[in-house]
């Protein structure tokens, strides 16, 4: 299985070489594109101490899964200031005990699925309109989803089609990419944002973006699935969308750069409510299950902040925070209703190799008494529950260092993460989790 994709990889990899249109790299404006990404990543975890073990609990014994994924990214301009990005993506493989144990897992590049066979799909179907409101223009860089051009200081911005809601909110230069940066889902993004999405992280909507030289707006709607972790999208809008505002902020602080982001969410979809499910369980003498409540339609709303900002020409911070209300069950992204996460990114300039980079972050995960209260007596979200709980908040340390291999575009980051508590449970681990990756790009 996982032979057979890394095969389809390699074989794609020198296509996309082929492809790549000659001399676009000398225009000022490219008419289309050709990208293409492989990254693979190997993942174990020695055995640790365990109590007892639930269906969707971290297996206790040895694991040593990996997971491979494989982009193609192309891009064609249509008109003036509109684009049209189109992303086929196969992946196969899966994270440790089928992608449940940990709020945060140490894996960002493998997903909820049943099936860890090879999988085809499209990612990412999009068209962007960029509306400018100054004469002034800066040069883009010709790279994944972006044409080779200008683009004007001050504009706005309408995308619609399918794609990641993080691919436009939630951004920072030093920990949003698990296929580069750090593994661990947690540090993609806000924790406790349930951000909407199918299976895989994708979903269909909307996003508009104002953008100003030191400052940004943006909101997206867009659809949730029908299911918790489900792969089919829910189409009654009316009763199932998601929303996201965010307002970026552009500082310099002793002569450095830095950004300040404030995010607000608001979900409506067809989430069970764990005090309902509490009582049903209560009512039938068994554990309380979301799935056995009406799902009416429930809501959950929140914060989140990010931060970041340069300590010098090598050194990066970064810093998340967010909460969600955390009474009705979590519908897309993983079990956090309480999140916090900071760490520092070296550039190896400091070494003399500038293309490497040394990363180490730390994050603490929480979850509201509700959702707490439901795992206690033996419910189960669709990643964690452990069928009890002895609850602490989840503690995560992860380090990994990046190193280009000579000169071509290919990238190891051997990477390690120290989990204490798992799941909130400070009856299983701690756990250590030591992984390799390599990424190639084009």
């Amino acid at each position: 299985m996982i032979k057979r994709s890394f095969i389809i990889s390699i074989l794609l990899y020198p296509l996309v070489v082929l492809a790549q249109p000659a001399g676009d790299s000398l225009n000022a404006d490219q008419r289309f594109n050709f990208h293409f990404q492989n990254t693979i990543i190997s993942q174990y975890h020695p055995p640790f101490n365990a109590k007892y073990t639930g269906k969707n609990s971290l297996i206790p014994t040895s694991e040593e899964p990996i997971s491979v994924s494989t982009t193609l990214f192309m891009g064609m301009k249509l008109w003036n200031g509109a684009s049209v990005f189109f992303n086929p993506e196969l992946t196969c493989g899966k994270g440790f005990s089928q992608s449940t144990g940990v709020a945060g897992f140490p894996n960002g590049e493998v997903y909820r699925v049943d099936n860890p066979a090879p999988r085809a799909y499209i990612a990412r179907l999009l068209l962007e309109q960029i509306i400018p409101l100054s004469s002034e223009k800066t040069a883009v860089d010709d790279d994944a989803n972006q044409l080779k051009g200008e683009r004007p200081l001050s504009y706005i911005s309408i995308s619609m089609g399918k794609f990641s809601v993080l691919d436009y909110f939630d951004l920072n230069s030093f920990s949003h990419d698990p296929r580069t940066q750090f593994y661990n889902w947690a540090l993609m993004g806000v924790g406790a944002w349930d951000y909407p999405a199918n299976t895989r992280g994708y979903t269909y909507g909307v996003t508009t973006q104002l953008v100003k030289l030191s400052w940004a707006l943006r909101f997206a709607v867009v659809m949730v699935s029908e299911t918790a972790n489900g792969h089919v999208m829910d189409r009654d809008i009316l009763k199932a969308r998601s929303h996201a505002l965010e307002f970026e902020h552009k500082y310099k602080l002793f002569g450095q750069e830095g950004n300040v982001k404030l995010i607000a969410f608001y979900t409506l979809a067809r989430m069970g409510n764990y005090n309902e499910a509490i009582a049903w369980g209560l009512k039938k003498n068994a554990p309380p299950s979301v799935d056995s409540v009406n799902r009416r339609g429930n809501t959950k709303y929140g914060l989140g902040l990010n931060i970041e900002h340069n300590l010098g020409k090598s050194i990066g911070f970064f810093l998340r925070a967010g909460w969600n209300d955390g009474q009705n069950e979590t519908w897309a992204f993983t079990e956090i209703d309480r999140s916090f996460s900071t760490g520092v990114v070296l550039n190896g300039s400091l070494w003399k190799r500038s293309e490497d980079r040394l990363g180490v972050a730390f994050l603490v995960n929480g979850i509201s008494k509700f959702h707490r209260d439901y795992l206690k007596k033996g419910g189960y979200g669709f990643i964690i529950g452990d069928g009890n709980l002895n609850y602490s908040s989840e503690k995560i340390t992860e380090i990994y260092y990046s190193f280009r291999l000579g000169g071509y575009p290919l990238w190891i980051s051997p990477d390690y993460q120290f989990i204490l508590d798992p799941a909130y449970n400070m009856d299983r681990g701690p756990v250590h989790a030591l992984g390799v990756r390599i990424h190639a790009v084009m």
